[in-house]
Protein backbone atom coordinates (compact mmCIF):
# COMPACT_ATOMS: atom_id res chain seq x y z
CA UNK A 1 0.00 0.00 0.00
CA UNK A 2 3.07 2.18 1.01
CA UNK A 3 4.83 1.63 -2.61
CA UNK A 4 1.61 2.17 -4.44
CA UNK A 5 0.98 5.59 -2.50
CA UNK A 6 4.59 6.77 -3.41
CA UNK A 7 4.05 5.47 -6.93
CA UNK A 8 1.04 7.54 -7.01
CA UNK A 9 2.74 10.65 -5.36
CA UNK A 10 5.76 10.32 -7.95
CA UNK A 11 3.44 10.72 -10.97
CA UNK A 12 2.21 14.20 -9.90
CA UNK A 13 3.79 17.77 -10.46
CA UNK A 14 4.68 17.94 -6.65
CA UNK A 15 5.73 14.20 -6.43
CA UNK A 16 8.26 14.82 -9.70
CA UNK A 17 9.62 18.49 -8.24
CA UNK A 18 10.17 16.33 -5.12
CA UNK A 19 11.71 13.61 -6.73
CA UNK A 20 14.20 16.04 -8.88
CA UNK A 21 15.02 18.13 -5.56
CA UNK A 22 16.20 15.11 -3.79
CA UNK A 23 18.80 14.71 -6.87
CA UNK A 24 19.55 18.45 -6.01
CA UNK A 25 23.06 18.99 -4.51
CA UNK A 26 22.41 22.32 -3.83
CA UNK A 27 19.26 21.86 -1.86
CA UNK A 28 21.77 19.19 0.38
CA UNK A 29 24.02 22.13 0.84
CA UNK A 30 21.58 24.51 1.83
CA UNK A 31 19.69 21.94 4.46
CA UNK A 32 23.42 21.25 5.65
CA UNK A 33 24.07 25.09 5.94
CA UNK A 34 20.51 26.00 7.75
CA UNK A 35 21.67 23.17 10.55
CA UNK A 36 24.79 24.58 10.74
CA UNK A 37 23.73 27.78 10.53
CA UNK A 38 20.84 27.54 13.66
CA UNK A 39 22.99 25.20 15.75
CA UNK A 40 25.36 27.47 16.18
CA UNK A 41 22.65 29.92 17.04
CA UNK A 42 21.34 27.91 19.67
CA UNK A 43 25.31 27.68 20.67
CA UNK A 44 26.09 31.47 21.30
CA UNK A 45 22.10 33.08 21.76
CA UNK A 46 22.37 31.46 25.38
CA UNK A 47 25.37 33.35 26.14
CA UNK A 48 23.83 36.98 27.19
CA UNK A 49 20.74 35.12 28.59
CA UNK A 50 21.88 32.47 30.91
CA UNK A 51 24.11 34.43 33.81
CA UNK A 52 21.17 36.82 34.02
CA UNK A 53 18.72 34.11 33.88
CA UNK A 54 20.20 32.04 36.71
CA UNK A 55 20.47 35.49 38.63
CA UNK A 56 16.54 36.04 38.47
CA UNK A 57 16.43 32.33 39.25
CA UNK A 58 18.05 33.25 42.41
CA UNK A 59 16.39 36.00 43.62
CA UNK A 60 12.92 35.04 42.00
CA UNK A 61 11.50 34.22 45.79
CA UNK A 62 12.80 38.01 46.55
CA UNK A 63 9.77 40.27 48.06
CA UNK A 64 12.30 43.36 48.96
CA UNK A 65 15.84 44.44 48.35
CA UNK A 66 18.54 42.31 49.87
CA UNK A 67 19.93 43.97 52.94
CA UNK A 68 22.77 46.41 52.46
CA UNK A 69 26.26 44.54 52.64
CA UNK A 70 28.65 47.10 54.81
CA UNK A 71 32.16 46.43 55.15
CA UNK A 72 34.51 47.70 57.60
CA UNK A 73 37.43 49.88 56.69
CA UNK A 74 40.64 50.71 59.18
CA UNK A 75 42.52 54.07 58.70
CA UNK A 76 45.09 55.22 61.01
CA UNK A 77 44.84 59.20 61.02
CA UNK A 78 48.74 59.49 62.83
CA UNK A 79 51.35 56.57 62.86
CA UNK A 80 54.59 57.07 63.96
CA UNK A 81 54.19 60.37 65.45
CA UNK A 82 57.23 60.13 67.66
CA UNK A 83 59.60 57.79 67.63
CA UNK A 84 60.86 56.87 71.24
CA UNK A 85 64.54 54.72 71.64
CA UNK A 86 62.15 52.49 74.48
CA UNK A 87 59.56 51.68 72.01
CA UNK A 88 58.82 51.00 68.28
CA UNK A 89 55.77 53.43 67.88
CA UNK A 90 53.61 55.28 70.17
CA UNK A 91 49.91 54.42 69.85
CA UNK A 92 48.83 57.27 72.14
CA UNK A 93 48.59 59.35 68.86
CA UNK A 94 46.73 56.74 66.82
CA UNK A 95 43.38 56.90 66.43
CA UNK A 96 41.15 54.27 64.66
CA UNK A 97 37.97 54.99 62.67
CA UNK A 98 35.39 52.67 61.06
CA UNK A 99 34.14 53.80 57.71
CA UNK A 100 31.28 51.27 56.53
CA UNK A 101 31.00 51.25 52.54
CA UNK A 102 27.68 50.50 50.94
CA UNK A 103 26.76 48.74 48.14
CA UNK A 104 23.90 49.57 46.02
CA UNK A 105 21.40 46.52 44.78
CA UNK A 106 23.04 46.58 41.48
CA UNK A 107 26.75 46.93 42.84
CA UNK A 108 25.30 43.75 44.47
CA UNK A 109 23.81 42.12 41.38
CA UNK A 110 26.96 43.08 39.73
CA UNK A 111 29.31 41.29 42.46
CA UNK A 112 26.82 38.25 42.37
CA UNK A 113 27.30 37.91 38.85
CA UNK A 114 30.71 37.94 38.87
CA UNK A 115 30.98 35.13 41.44
CA UNK A 116 29.01 32.75 39.05
CA UNK A 117 31.43 32.69 36.68
CA UNK A 118 32.61 29.06 37.11
CA UNK A 119 29.19 27.23 36.79
CA UNK A 120 28.18 29.52 33.99
CA UNK A 121 31.42 28.55 32.59
CA UNK A 122 30.98 24.65 33.16
CA UNK A 123 27.25 25.03 31.74
CA UNK A 124 28.73 26.52 28.36
CA UNK A 125 31.78 24.01 28.49
CA UNK A 126 29.72 20.89 28.78
CA UNK A 127 28.31 21.51 24.96
CA UNK A 128 31.90 20.85 23.75
CA UNK A 129 32.97 18.24 25.73
CA UNK A 130 29.54 16.09 25.04
CA UNK A 131 30.65 16.81 21.30
CA UNK A 132 33.78 15.92 21.73
CA UNK A 133 33.30 12.55 22.96
CA UNK A 134 30.22 11.77 20.67
CA UNK A 135 32.36 12.51 17.04
CA UNK A 136 34.34 9.43 16.60
CA UNK A 137 31.13 7.53 17.88
CA UNK A 138 28.59 9.34 15.28
CA UNK A 139 31.67 8.88 12.29
CA UNK A 140 31.20 4.79 12.72
CA UNK A 141 27.65 5.48 12.84
CA UNK A 142 27.88 7.24 9.80
CA UNK A 143 29.89 4.94 7.99
CA UNK A 144 27.81 1.88 8.77
CA UNK A 145 24.06 3.29 8.08
CA UNK A 146 24.45 6.57 6.35
CA UNK A 147 24.21 10.33 6.63
CA UNK A 148 21.01 10.82 6.82
CA UNK A 149 19.62 9.11 9.89
CA UNK A 150 22.25 11.03 11.97
CA UNK A 151 21.51 14.35 10.22
CA UNK A 152 17.65 14.02 11.37
CA UNK A 153 18.15 12.28 14.61
CA UNK A 154 20.62 16.13 14.99
CA UNK A 155 17.64 17.97 13.93
CA UNK A 156 15.29 16.24 16.73
CA UNK A 157 17.99 16.60 19.48
CA UNK A 158 18.83 20.20 18.62
CA UNK A 159 14.90 21.19 18.65
CA UNK A 160 14.28 18.99 22.29
CA UNK A 161 17.40 20.79 23.45
CA UNK A 162 16.10 24.01 22.51
CA UNK A 163 12.41 23.50 23.81
CA UNK A 164 14.27 22.50 27.31
CA UNK A 165 16.14 26.03 26.90
CA UNK A 166 12.88 28.10 26.32
CA UNK A 167 11.16 26.73 29.54
CA UNK A 168 13.85 25.48 31.83
CA UNK A 169 13.65 27.42 35.13
CA UNK A 170 16.39 25.67 36.76
CA UNK A 171 20.45 25.57 36.62
CA UNK A 172 20.50 22.05 36.23
CA UNK A 173 17.40 21.56 33.86
CA UNK A 174 19.33 24.15 31.45
CA UNK A 175 22.82 21.94 31.60
CA UNK A 176 21.31 19.35 30.75
CA UNK A 177 19.89 20.91 27.85
CA UNK A 178 23.55 22.37 26.85
CA UNK A 179 25.02 18.69 27.39
CA UNK A 180 22.23 17.07 24.95
CA UNK A 181 22.72 19.98 22.65
CA UNK A 182 26.36 18.92 22.05
CA UNK A 183 25.07 15.13 21.03
CA UNK A 184 23.15 17.13 18.32
CA UNK A 185 25.89 19.14 16.84
CA UNK A 186 27.87 15.63 16.67
CA UNK A 187 25.10 14.28 14.66
CA UNK A 188 24.66 17.50 12.53
CA UNK A 189 27.77 18.78 11.50
CA UNK A 190 29.65 14.86 11.21
CA UNK A 191 26.77 13.70 9.10
CA UNK A 192 26.36 17.45 7.62
CA UNK A 193 30.03 17.77 6.20
CA UNK A 194 30.43 13.92 5.33
CA UNK A 195 27.03 14.14 2.97
CA UNK A 196 28.56 17.09 1.73
CA UNK A 197 31.83 15.22 1.07
CA UNK A 198 29.91 12.35 -1.07
CA UNK A 199 27.36 14.40 -2.88
CA UNK A 200 30.50 16.46 -3.99
CA UNK A 201 33.12 14.72 -5.73
CA UNK A 202 35.47 17.06 -7.43
CA UNK A 203 38.20 18.45 -4.99
CA UNK A 204 37.01 22.34 -6.11
CA UNK A 205 33.44 21.74 -5.69
CA UNK A 206 33.76 20.25 -2.39
CA UNK A 207 36.01 22.80 -1.36
CA UNK A 208 33.19 25.56 -2.20
CA UNK A 209 30.59 23.50 -0.79
CA UNK A 210 32.01 23.56 2.35
CA UNK A 211 33.12 26.60 3.07
CA UNK A 212 29.64 27.71 2.32
CA UNK A 213 27.95 25.20 4.97
CA UNK A 214 30.83 26.98 7.07
CA UNK A 215 29.91 29.91 6.26
CA UNK A 216 26.47 28.91 8.04
CA UNK A 217 28.29 28.46 10.87
CA UNK A 218 29.69 31.03 11.48
CA UNK A 219 26.87 33.41 10.78
CA UNK A 220 25.45 31.76 13.31
CA UNK A 221 28.09 32.54 15.80
CA UNK A 222 28.10 35.77 14.66
CA UNK A 223 23.94 36.83 14.79
CA UNK A 224 23.55 34.44 17.99
CA UNK A 225 24.33 37.18 21.01
CA UNK A 226 22.66 39.70 19.28
CA UNK A 227 20.41 38.09 18.49
CA UNK A 228 19.55 36.32 22.35
CA UNK A 229 20.47 39.55 23.83
CA UNK A 230 17.87 41.76 21.82
CA UNK A 231 14.88 38.94 22.03
CA UNK A 232 15.73 38.60 26.04
CA UNK A 233 15.54 41.98 26.63
CA UNK A 234 12.04 43.00 24.87
CA UNK A 235 10.62 40.15 24.14
CA UNK A 236 11.32 37.71 26.92
CA UNK A 237 13.97 34.33 27.70
CA UNK A 238 11.53 31.94 26.20
CA UNK A 239 11.02 34.19 22.77
CA UNK A 240 14.25 33.33 21.31
CA UNK A 241 14.59 29.68 22.07
CA UNK A 242 11.07 29.42 20.48
CA UNK A 243 12.04 31.27 16.84
CA UNK A 244 15.21 28.90 17.10
CA UNK A 245 12.72 25.99 17.63
CA UNK A 246 10.69 26.55 14.55
CA UNK A 247 13.45 27.31 12.37
CA UNK A 248 14.26 23.62 13.20
CA UNK A 249 11.47 22.65 12.49
CA UNK A 250 11.39 23.86 9.20
CA UNK A 251 14.83 22.75 8.63
CA UNK A 252 13.39 18.90 9.72
CA UNK A 253 10.24 19.51 7.03
CA UNK A 254 13.32 19.80 4.36
CA UNK A 255 15.08 17.06 5.63
CA UNK A 256 12.34 14.67 5.44
CA UNK A 257 11.28 15.89 2.14
CA UNK A 258 14.15 16.28 0.30
CA UNK A 259 16.67 14.12 2.13
CA UNK A 260 14.19 11.11 3.10
CA UNK A 261 16.05 9.83 6.19
CA UNK A 262 16.42 5.90 5.30
CA UNK A 263 19.31 3.36 6.35
CA UNK A 264 22.29 3.01 3.74
CA UNK A 265 24.38 -0.24 4.42
CA UNK A 266 28.15 0.20 3.82
CA UNK A 267 30.10 -3.58 3.75
CA UNK A 268 33.44 -1.15 3.45
CA UNK A 269 35.08 -1.86 6.90
CA UNK A 270 35.38 1.58 8.87
CA UNK A 271 39.07 2.46 9.70
CA UNK A 272 40.14 2.43 13.39
CA UNK A 273 40.22 5.03 15.89
CA UNK A 274 43.70 4.38 15.61
CA UNK A 275 44.45 4.64 12.32
CA UNK A 276 42.57 7.91 12.36
CA UNK A 277 44.64 9.53 14.82
CA UNK A 278 48.09 8.77 13.57
CA UNK A 279 47.01 10.33 9.85
CA UNK A 280 49.44 13.42 9.59
CA UNK A 281 46.91 15.42 7.41
CA UNK A 282 44.28 14.56 10.33
CA UNK A 283 46.35 15.78 13.34
CA UNK A 284 47.15 18.92 10.97
CA UNK A 285 43.15 19.65 10.22
CA UNK A 286 42.63 18.56 14.13
CA UNK A 287 44.87 21.24 15.38
CA UNK A 288 43.82 23.89 12.95
CA UNK A 289 40.20 23.82 14.41
CA UNK A 290 41.30 23.23 17.64
CA UNK A 291 43.73 26.82 17.05
CA UNK A 292 41.42 28.51 15.13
Amino acid sequence: MGSKAAEYMSRTSIGAYFHSARESRKLVLIIVAIALLLDNMLLTTVVPIIPEFLYQIRHRYDTTLSPIMTTPMTTVDSVWLELNSSSFMDMDNTTTTMITTTLSAEQKKHKELVEENLEVGVMFASKAFVQLIANPFVGRLTNSIGYSIPMFCGFVIMFVSTVIFAFGRSYSVLFAARALQGIGSSCSSVSGMGMLADRYTDDKERGNAMGIALGGLALGVLIGPPFGGFMYQFVGKTAPFLVLAFLALVDGCLQMLILQPEVIKNDDPAPSLKALISDPYIQVCAGLVTFD
